[in-house]
Order: structure tokens, then C-alpha cells, then sequence
């Protein structure tokens, strides 16, 4: 598999990530050192955008506030072969974005999701009211309805 072939954007949609944005771009920067990582910062009122311009990312803000609103914007106005989604708040581990790639160069998939819910970290680290909840509740209804078994990594075609 040769990574160099291909075009390879890592976005970040970013709300007040000032502790951990820098910490998540070289964390990209080390495993997929050809990547375009990109920014969006969605009205922070912290240090993100700076924080992350000065980490090196391509840092642009979206001012309509709401995640969805992020990543529609990422989407419309990024070009790659193949796009990462992380978080901004070091949920998601930078080295298993290899692991995350090889599906889709190796097997021809369109998507690959992996999973931070089943070791239970995230659970540990999210404490918002019902939040974990929500996370499981939407994991049932994808896999009943598309037939599934989202874990470690889930494939799409």
C-alpha cells in the first residue's frame, strides 16, 4: 500500500479545543506526515484557531454555529482521495488512522468508522448528562437498520 498515491485530508471541526488541538494535529502530522490537516473552527471562544494555525494546520472558521454545519462546509470545499474525521478533544488515537485506511485503499470500501465507545475510555471522559447514552442508542439503531455490527472498525460499501 503506498500512501503516497493518494490525496489524504485529516478534518478537524473544532468548538473551544485549545487544550488538546495541538496535541491531535502533530499526533496526524507524525503518522500521515503527507496528510492536509485541516481545521474549522465553529465561533471558539478560546485559543483553538490560533493554537491550531500555530501547529501547522490549514485553519479556516465557520461561523454558522453547529457541527453538521462544519462538516457540510468541510465536505463541499475539500477535495481528497480520502478524508479522516477526528475530534479535536484527543478522542479519537492518531495511530489507528492506518488502520482506518487500508479497507478503503486495500478492499475498494467507501467507509471505514472506527469506534471509540467499545474499550471505554470515552465513556470515562465524557461526563455530559445522557451523552454515552445517545452515543449507544444511535450505534443500535445503525446497526438494526443497515443490518450491521459497528465495533473496532466498520466497513461500508
Amino acid at each position: 500500500m503506498n500512501l503516497n498515491d493518494k490525496k489524504i485530508a485529516v478534518l478537524i471541526p473544532c468548538y473551544n479545543e485549545e487544550l488538546t488541538i495541538a496535541k491531535v494535529i502533530n499526533d496526524f502530522k507524525t503518522i500521515l506526515p503527507n496528510a492536509d490537516i485541516y481545521v474549522y473552527d465553529n465561533n471558539s471562544t478560546d485559543n483553538t484557531y490560533e493554537i491550531a494555525k500555530n501547529s501547522g494546520a490549514i485553519v479556516k472558521k465557520e461561523y454558522v454555529q453547529g457541527k453538521s454545519n462544519v462538516v457540510r462546509s468541510m465536505f463541499s470545499e475539500i477535495e481528497a482521495d480520502i478524508y479522516i474525521m477526528t475530534d479535536g478533544d484527543d478522542t479519537y488515537p492518531a495511530n489507528s488512522a492506518i488502520d482506518l485506511i487500508i479497507p478503503i485503499i486495500e478492499k475498494n470500501v467507501d467507509m471505514v468508522i472506527g469506534d471509540r465507545l467499545s474499550n471505554g475510555s470515552y465513556t470515562k471522559e465524557n461526563r455530559r448528562f445522557c451523552h454515552n447514552l445517545g452515543n449507544n442508542i444511535v450505534k443500535f439503531f445503525v446497526n438494526y437498520i443497515f443490518n450491521g455490527n459497528i465495533n473496532e472498525y466498520t466497513y461500508f460499501r
